[in-house]
């Protein structure tokens, strides 16, 4: 029995020889070249949605950074260097700044003319004020002269943070936002400049209105000094009767 099933199994390795044989014979060598060159096509677009795949990425990546806003603000500090110059003005004295409560304050003590019922203490009363009045202004002026020179050191500073955040700005948004408090801060001298030129032409303006009110009340002392009657006038005398 033992012999029988070796001599079984010697006949099928003896068939499946030459069928092993033929296998390898038959294979088709374009073919295969055709397989690999199918292959590396395949490999090529693979590759090429990969670089696709980075481009995408690198694309978001920058849109990212355009959307990234700036960490540094100098709205604060603007604000408050403003907000330093506008007290001082509100803080001035003289004179009202409000236009409704100047124009009434300036028809009373800056009058054209005065007339003949005006009391002369009244008169002396309104130009002790004038002089308060204009000595006030000179006084704002140079409060807003002395803080203009104050905000200097702090503009100075802001805006060497705005250029250097400007300059390593990682996208447009950070650039874009650089440049608005580039324009905020040129802006806000701007107004700086403006306030102290008020109070300057102020201060003018008012010592003006006091030279002019100060003509009105010599000429009412003037007349009232002269009367209202007939004026000496010289006539030659005879003491001899010739």
């Amino acid at each position: 029995m033992k012999k029988t099933l070796l001599a079984i199994a010697a006949a099928v390795l003896v068939t499946a020889m030459p069928a092993a044989q033929a296998q390898w014979v038959v294979i088709d060598p374009t073919n295969l070249v055709q397989n690999i060159l199918t292959a590396a096509r395949a490999l090529q677009q693979i590759n090429n949605q990969i670089q696709q795949l980075q481009n995408e990425a690198q694309m978001l990546t920058n849109q990212a950074k355009n959307l990234t806003s700036l960490p540094f603000s100098a709205l604060n500090q603007l604000q408050s260097a403003l907000s330093a110059t506008n007290q001082l003005l509100q803080q001035a004295q003289g004179l009202s700044l409000n236009l409704t409560q100047m124009e009434t304050q300036f028809a009373q003590l800056y009058p054209a003319a005065y007339s003949a019922s005006t009391p002369a203490n009244q008169m002396a009363l309104d130009a002790s004020q004038r002089w308060q009045n204009s000595l006030e202004a000179l006084r704002t002026a140079a409060k807003v002269q002395s803080q203009s020179v104050q905000n200097f050191a702090s503009d100075e500073q802001t805006l060497s943070d705005l250029v250097n955040n400007s300059q390593s700005a990682v996208g447009a948004l950070q650039a874009t936002q650089a440049t608005n408090q580039l324009l905020a801060l040129q802006a806000r001298q701007a107004i700086q400049a403006q306030q102290l030129q008020v109070t300057q032409d102020r201060a003018v303006a008012l010592e003006q209105a006091r030279q002019a009110a100060v003509h009105a009340r010599a000429a009412e002392v003037r007349n009232r000094f002269h009367g209202a009657g007939t004026p000496y006038t010289p006539s030659p005398i005879n003491f001899y009767g010739n």
